[in-house]
């Protein structure tokens, strides 16, 4: 089942950082930073976003969880690409740059096709599915 909404990709960057300045971030403006991001999002999602200019970029490192790579970010050592909202910047010394052309990623809630549910997990399934067209009425055009 589609979720409603997509995840938003972008940059954690330092404040303090030149490209923090910047709306967006361009791959062009990646090119000569460390960059920080998951194995699989850079070997998919970055790689088709940033074309032709993804020979010229360098992954520093890799992480599983974003906030590994968001302590570089802090450190002013690289940039973290990751999905907006799951690195908290509020109140830090860190801020969320979205990529420009914007990148989205679709999230999906995925079960066994012949799935047995608990009545509670059968519940929760019903609500969601319930909460998503409600979601999708208010936002007819």
């Amino acid at each position: 089942m589609k979720f409603p909404q997509a995840d938003v990709w972008g940059a954690i960057i330092s404040a303090s950082h030149s490209l923090s300045k910047k709306k967006s971030i361009r791959a062009t403006d990646l090119i000569g930073q460390p960059l920080f991001a998951s194995e699989q999002s850079w070997n998919n999602e970055i790689k088709v976003w940033a074309k032709d200019k993804y020979p010229e970029l360098k992954l520093e490192g890799s992480f599983r969880l974003s906030y590994n790579g968001s302590v570089f970010a802090r450190e002013n050592l690289g940039v973290l690409l990751t999905f907006k909202d799951l690195i908290n910047t509020e109140g830090t010394n860190m801020v969320f740059r979205p990529l420009s052309p914007e990148l989205k990623s679709e999230l999906y809630l995925i079960w066994n096709k012949y799935q047995t549910f608990t009545p509670i997990a059968e519940k929760f399934l019903d609500q969601v599915k319930k909460a998503f067209e409600n979601h999708a009425l208010r936002h007819k055009s």
